[in-house]
């Protein structure tokens, strides 16, 4: 099969919670600790899936393969099942999937059926978390997030958390998240914070430790995600600007208790290069949580 490119209460009175509970019958760790498909994004994604399980990691968080989204509203079902099953055969269990390609331009109908698209795609394949960018164009601002709103009962109904994360333009700080997570105002709508992109965004100028004080209440999870100048993100998680323990205590003083820890970045080269990134970031979160 080919790929298809496509706690602490928050301020005003908004809440969340940890968005997909555990059975009854099974104990979940309390960090999950994975890897995004994004350091193999020039390759199928099963090659990143053995790069991440080789690596040490228990999950895998689905984003680029092949120089393109993995997820999307077009795929069926039946191809994120197949994704999930390829990820379950390596060990791996899918945490979360980044996901794109929701239109609105047309009206927040169409926008709706997207988003409910992207949902279903996202159980198929076995995660419990979506995780979205935001919207680019100014104008369409309101009508993402509508949809957003529209969707959280129907996400949750599934056992699907909705999260956003720090990104350009409109929401590249914590305060900005917190800005629509307000907004959306429903449970199952949180924020997935990302420490490399609060300097990224800010050409190094702002520090995540001091960004974090604005999603007290509202994390749900972390896109591990280091920063080096002048203005780069390709760095394995512990070897740049990012200071990871001091981030993971102001997070957890908001009330982050446990989540999936998903390393975005690391260090760019060849497969065998990026699979040993991949292992040092693995003992790198392992150490962290410790």
């Amino acid at each position: 099969m080919s790929t298809i490119a496509p706690s602490k209460p928050a301020r005003n009175a908004v809440r969340t919670a940890p968005q997909v509970a555990p059975s009854a019958t099974s104990k979940a760790p309390k960090w999950k600790i994975g890897c995004f498909t994004r350091p193999w994004a020039q390759h199928d994604y099963r090659v990143a899936f053995d790069g991440i399980a080789g690596a040490g990691f228990k999950y895998a968080g689905l984003m680029t393969a092949n120089s393109a989204t993995i997820v999307t509203p077009e795929m069926t079902p039946e191809q994120a099942t197949a994704i999930g099953a390829e990820a379950k055969s390596r060990g791996l269990a899918i945490a979360t999937v980044f996901g794109s390609g929701v239109e609105v331009k047309e009206s927040i109908a169409q926008g709706i059926a997207g988003m409910r698209r992207l949902i279903d795609n996202t159980e198929s394949c076995g995660s419990p978390s979506l995780l979205l960018a935001g919207m680019w164009a100014a104008e369409l601002q309101d009508s993402y997030y509508k949809v957003v709103a529209e969707c959280c009962d129907y996400a949750a109904a599934k056992g699907v958390g909705i999260s956003v994360k720090p990104h350009g333009p409109f929401n590249s700080t914590g305060k900005d998240c917190r800005s629509l997570i307000q907004k959306v105002g429903h449970k199952n709508f949180g924020i997935c914070y990302d420490p490399g992109n609060i300097y990224y965004y800010s050409d190094g100028k702002l520090d995540p430790v001091v960004d974090a004080a604005d999603v007290d209440g509202l994390v749900v999870g972390m896109c591990v995600k280091d920063f080096r100048m002048p203005k780069s993100v390709d760095v394995t998680p512990g070897t740049g600007m990012v200071d990871f323990p001091k981030v993971m205590a102001r997070l957890r003083q908001g009330g982050f208790a446990g989540g999936p820890l998903i390393v975005e970045c690391l260090n760019t080269g060849d497969r065998a290069a990026v699979d040993a990134e991949a292992r040092k970031a693995c003992l790198f979160l392992e150490s962290l949580v410790k």
